[in-house]
């Protein structure tokens, strides 16, 4: 890849350039803050229930401190880019790689959750069932790769398409982002027809067919490498990589620290597997225990333990990436950074093996995604058939279903497919109160007039 053409302040939209005292890539971190998708995200569950008497991560929590992370990374990255081949760069390039790189990774990492649905990981499973378990009613209403979307929901792509796609009245381009900028959160930039299990790239997909056009601008627009063009793959984006990386180091040891305040997991659990990471990665170890031996509170330790591994994460990514910097280039990497690294530390392999047994199947979180999940089963299934039926057969309680559906997600004049989305973009922008809330009220468990 090119590295003066894999970056561009070309937005989705089309809308001519401004001036102003941001950069471009600024005003996409300052346009996402201010956005309604992002902003949901502070009632959407990271891991655990929300809210709680102890203040736990949420989306939007998460959000934040990968972003901070991103930053790091980018503006380093950024600075090796330019120092190591600033004969091979031009001089928007040389700006770009020094001044803004950061801010490009800072926006991707702040925007890579806003597709994701209510109830963490089990509210894609939800919406992706519902279509699986009534395959026989629903399948021959769509060609085979728009199925292929719906069986296979894809919070990744969803958020391409909560920040690029146009919704009913709105206008065009969504919240209007640089192509750098989304190119950044494309982990699988791929079709779901392309799906293939062990290939980092096509794990999952990138894209909707609804948004296919906008991706191959996204796509032609920063350079991506293409692999097929039947059906649609190209190899990551360079900056991927560090979006990517950033959301690993974050919920690898912000989940622990979580489940620690929650007492899930004991101080003395969390400190050694903490350390024993710290450990491996300083050569000031002395350092780090007399001033972990000063700190009396238990939070606090935890808190300080839990910024040395971080920025020993931090450190580690950065070696890794200047490392494989060329392979990435090509975009023949096959693994994520932090999962290189976990290959050959053991203390990190600890914290993710520990991580499964005692905070991802606590009975808490199995409970909060069973329950997350019928929330968002049920919700589909009252919309769905609905929105499907032709006005011959419409009855008066689909049209009052449909009236719960504010109006820019109703695509009347659409294919099913464009109405089927409408829904799901309804359905999966609910933050995890009002889901439940509304599924309370549509079921009858709660009557009531609420205004």
């Amino acid at each position: 890849m090119n590295l003066n053409r894999i970056f561009t302040n070309q937005r989705t939209g089309n809308n001519p350039q401004t001036k102003a005292s941001r950069t471009d890539f600024q005003r996409d971190f300052d346009r996402i803050i201010f956005s309604s998708a992002f902003r949901r995200l502070q009632n959407k569950t990271q891991v655990f229930p929300l809210p709680g008497s102890v203040f736990v991560h949420n989306r939007l929590t998460h959000s934040l401190e990968v972003s901070s992370v991103g930053r790091s990374l980018g503006s380093v990255i950024g600075e090796f880019i330019h120092d190591q081949f600033k004969n091979d760069l031009n001089e928007d390039s040389k700006n770009f790689y020094l001044h803004n790189l950061g801010n490009v990774i800072a926006a991707g990492c702040l925007c890579h959750d806003v597709g994701n649905p209510a109830f963490g990981h089990s509210g894609e499973d939800a919406i992706a069932s519902y279509f699986d378990r009534n395959e026989t009613d629903l399948k021959p209403k769509f060609s085979d790769k728009e199925w292929a979307d719906l069986v296979n929901f894809e919070g990744n792509a969803n958020a391409i398409r909560v920040l690029a796609q146009q919704q009913q009245g709105k206008d065009a381009g969504g919240t209007q982002l640089t192509f750098a900028t989304l190119a950044s959160i494309a982990k699988y930039p791929c079709e779901s027809v392309a799906k293939k299990k062990g290939v980092i790239h096509r794990k999952k997909f990138g894209f909707f067919q609804n948004e296919k056009d906008i991706f191959l601008k996204i796509a032609e627009g920063t350079d991506l490498i293409s692999e097929s063009e039947d059906p649609y793959i190209f190899k990551r984006h360079p900056f991927v990589w560090l979006v990517e990386a950033a959301d690993d180091i974050c919920y690898n040891i912000i989940d622990m620290e979580d489940a620690h305040r929650l007492g899930i997991v004991s101080t003395a659990d969390c400190e050694n597997l903490f350390f024993e990471l710290v450990k491996s990665e300083t050569d000031d170890v002395d350092r780090v225990k007399r001033k972990l031996d000063s700190i009396g509170n238990e939070n606090e330790k935890i808190s300080y333990l839990r910024a040395k591994v971080i920025n020993a994460l931090i450190n580690k990514s950065i070696e890794m990436y200047k490392g494989h910097f060329e392979t990435i280039l090509e975009g023949n990497l096959s693994n994520g950074l932090l999962d290189i690294y976990k290959a050959e530390n053991k203390a990190l392999q600890d914290i993710a093996g520990f991580s499964v047994e005692k905070i991802y199947n606590h009975k808490a979180v199995v409970e909060i995604e069973n329950a997350g999940y019928n929330v968002m089963y049920e919700l589909l299934d009252h919309f769905i058939p609905s929105i499907l039926k032709s006005e011959e057969k419409i009855k008066s309680y689909d049209i009052k279903a449909l009236k719960l559906i504010p109006k820019q997600f109703i695509y009347e004049n659409g294919t099913d497919y464009q109405k089927v989305l409408g829904v799901i973009d309804f359905v999966s922008g609910m933050t995890d109160n009002y889901a439940t809330d509304l599924y309370r009220k549509i079921k009858g468990i709660d009557i009531g007039m609420t205004v």
